[in-house]
């Protein structure tokens, strides 16, 4: 039965921790050796990109939506004319 891992994560204003299974505990350990970091950093960093790309993600759809609604309305105005 795998042992599970109780790994704390904290920024400047928030802690938590995180219920690992044993098994993603070990793949953790060869980019936190790499990376010289603890768990706790890693995954910290981890979260960290995860809500940069997220909201990258955000301003790319919104960008995008803002191009489609804007020439539509230029089409259909030179459909108009």
């Amino acid at each position: 039965m795998p042992v599970d891992s109780l790994i704390p994560l904290s920024t400047s204003n928030m802690y938590v921790n995180l219920l690992v299974s044993e098994g993603r505990g070990r793949r953790l350990d060869e980019p936190n050796a790499k990376a010289h970091t603890s768990k706790s950093e890693f995954l910290g960093q981890v979260a960290c990109s995860d809500v940069q790309r997220h909201r990258h993600r955000q301003k790319i759809s919104a960008g995008r939506d803002f191009v489609r609604s804007h020439e539509a309305g230029l089409l259909k105005h030179l459909e108009d004319a």
